[in-house]
């Protein structure tokens, strides 16, 4: 990783990228799309056998991490209260101390993700700080619903203030190579959020190979996803970094291809700060800096914010403190 110290966090520029309009399906691309595992995974393997970033050089790229959260609680005794508490941490991310310490101002992280009922306190509490509010739809997790259904909830989920909706694909339409059926699955979606930005979940560990990722990844981006996104956070593998490397470097591909960017947002297993950042390495090596905000680039993560509030007070104090001292809510 270039040790170069990212901006201060209050000073980030900030930029508006035109929405990726999608395009016609272009099944001759899509066949040409191949994947070598053992070369990927290679690449993927140099990644955190690196000598890491240190000192203030690692709490610059920890705040770098800490925006760029999409802070989350998906669970099925979710309450309002739980919800306000998790928003609170999302307004305040690290304690004041800390960052009166490290410089720093003016700092959040990217957005709050919750399921649909819990999108009106989720709004609420975050009213005045310019975070959106994130929902999982299109039955979410298993996507498995009445089509219908699936595009009625986005809808729902739009109406009630979510500002960006987390789709789930069919799974089935990757496995049996149906790709128009994928792409216009991934259509209609993104019809139905209308301003809303949409993240497609490909829930990659269930995909099969890293072929069928990569063409899965470029027909959702055909379709008009905002981004792309590894899992739900809920199948038996999630993020990695060999299926990171395919789905960046289709990123990078349909940019080249078409002048449009898309986010990336890799999600389930991240918990350590370390893993953040030979994430964040990985996409400034092979998307470059403008991919590093969070516009661009979001964990979806819930104990990963912990960990690395525990790292910046062992970087401000020499102390390492216990865990359960930064609970994210």
């Amino acid at each position: 990783m270039d040790t170069t110290r990212p901006a201060p966090i209050a000073q980030l520029p900030q930029v508006t990228e035109p929405r990726n309009p999608g395009m016609a399906l272009d099944l001759d691309w899509l066949r040409a799309v191949q994947a070598n595992t053992s070369a990927i995974e290679r690449r993927a393997a140099t990644l955190p056998g690196r000598r890491s970033v240190k000192k203030d050089y690692q709490a610059a790229w920890l705040l770098k991490a800490v925006s760029c959260i999409d802070l989350t609680t998906l669970s099925g005794d979710d309450t309002a209260n739980r919800v306000r508490r998790l928003c609170a941490k999302a307004r305040q991310p690290v304690r004041a101390d800390l960052l009166a310490a490290l410089g720093v101002g003016g700092l959040t992280v990217g957005a709050v993700c919750v399921y649909h009922d819990m999108i009106a306190p989720a709004v609420a509490a975050l009213e005045g700080s310019g975070l959106p509010v994130a929902a999982v739809s299109t039955g979410f997790p298993a996507g498995l619903s009445p089509f219908p259904l699936r595009v009625a909830e986005i809808g729902e989920s739009v109406k009630a203030g979510a500002g960006e909706i987390d789709i789930v694909i069919s799974r089935r339409h990757v496995l049996e190579g149906d790709w128009q059926a994928l792409y216009d699955e991934m259509k209609t979606f993104r019809e139905a959020c209308g301003d809303a930005h949409v993240k497609a979940i490909l829930a990659t560990g269930e995909l099969g190979t890293l072929r069928n990722v990569a063409r899965a990844s470029l027909v959702c981006m055909m379709a008009g996803a905002d981004f792309i996104k590894t899992s739900t956070g809920k199948e038996a593998v999630n993020a990695t970094l060999p299926v990171s490397l395919v789905m960046i470097r289709a990123i990078r591909d349909y940019h080249e291809r078409t002048g449009f960017r898309v986010g990336y947002k890799p999600a389930g297993g991240i918990s350590k700060a370390k893993d953040s950042l030979t994430y964040l390495a990985l996409i400034k090596e092979e998307l470059g800096d403008r991919w590093l905000q969070p516009d661009l680039f979001r964990f979806g993560a819930s104990s990963l914010l912990g960990d690395i509030e525990r790292q910046l007070e062992h970087h401000v104090t020499g102390a390492y403190s216990a865990t359960y001292r930064h609970a994210i809510g």
